[in-house]
């Protein structure tokens, strides 16, 4: 792995496949590193002649920590405030394709990661060749709803050991994972240690959800993208309700929507060949 500095700060990434393939961008969600883009997937995706990008976005994983800002005022967020909003994580992302000096990329975003890469989009739009919106919504507070068991799984206070921060992350897989797909705890458990091993940044994910909070609605901007755009959803997501989705596709001229039954909030295996078939297929477009 390594580092690119962009827009004051540096950014942990890796690659795989044919560098003179097309350059695909995947950007990560709310307090989740480049890991949590399963190594098989990736691989998946160079197969189709792809060369992947993936990073830890700013305050996760290995990339620079801001923890001079200090802890986030989720009040002052909701209405508006915080130390950094998306827009600031759409221009770090514009800024890793500087410094990998790529022009134009396809774009996948996962989560708050698909709400990074809408801003990506609306507000550098000659960067991106393709956008691919997975599970996230347009910041629209009257869709996209969380359940209160996954805002509850969510807003875990921080954990003060190890052996609880792993608990608690599988309890979260286990309450808005894929109904229809789901690992067994030991899969759950191996995926926690080898985050938490890596890194562990509560305050910096508290930071990240303020971004989300303070940053404004996107759907008109939306109108506005003419890129190839496809909006994937699992029908059965307890995090950002399929309602998030389908306002996204939406909101897109021309966005091609496919929703997934039994898909929660995470990529399961079993689904992987759909998703990359349905990627693939975007970019063409």
């Amino acid at each position: 792995m390594a580092k690119a500095k962009t827009n004051g700060i540096e950014l942990e990434y890796d690659t795989l496949g044919d560098p003179g393939g097309r350059p695909l961008l995947l950007i990560m969600g709310l307090g989740a590193q480049l890991i949590d883009w399963p190594a098989e997937f990736c691989a998946g995706l160079a197969g189709r002649g792809f060369h992947v990008i993936r990073f830890d976005n700013r305050d996760a994983g290995l990339s620079t920590a801001l923890d001079e800002l200090g802890p986030p005022d989720i009040a002052a967020a909701y209405g508006g405030v915080a130390p950094y909003k998306l827009a600031d994580l759409a221009a770090d992302t514009a800024g890793l394709l500087d410094a990998l000096a790529i022009d134009k990329a396809h774009i996948v975003g996962v989560s708050m990661g698909g709400m990074i890469a809408q801003q990506l989009v609306i507000d550098h739009p000659a960067r991106v060749l393709s956008l691919c919106s997975i599970m996230s919504t347009t910041g629209d507070r009257t869709v996209g709803r969380s359940t209160e068991e996954a805002m509850a799984a969510l807003g875990q206070p921080p954990a003060t050991t190890r052996d609880q921060a792993i608990a608690n992350a599988v309890h979260s897989s286990r309450t808005i994972g894929s109904p229809a797909y789901p690992p067994t705890d030991e899969e759950r458990r191996a995926r926690a240690e080898a985050k938490y091993d890596r890194a562990y940044r509560p305050v910096g994910t508290g930071r990240q959800f303020a971004a989300i909070l303070a940053s404004p609605d996107r759907t008109a901007a939306l109108h506005d993208v003419n890129a190839p755009a496809l909006v994937i959803h699992g029908e059965a997501d307890p995090l950002v309700d399929v309602s998030g989705g389908r306002a996204t596709a939406a909101a897109i001229p021309g966005a091609e929507l496919l929703v997934l039954p039994g898909m929660g909030h995470d990529l399961p295996a079993a689904l992987w060949p759909t998703i990359i078939d349905a990627i693939t297929a975007n970019t063409t477009r």
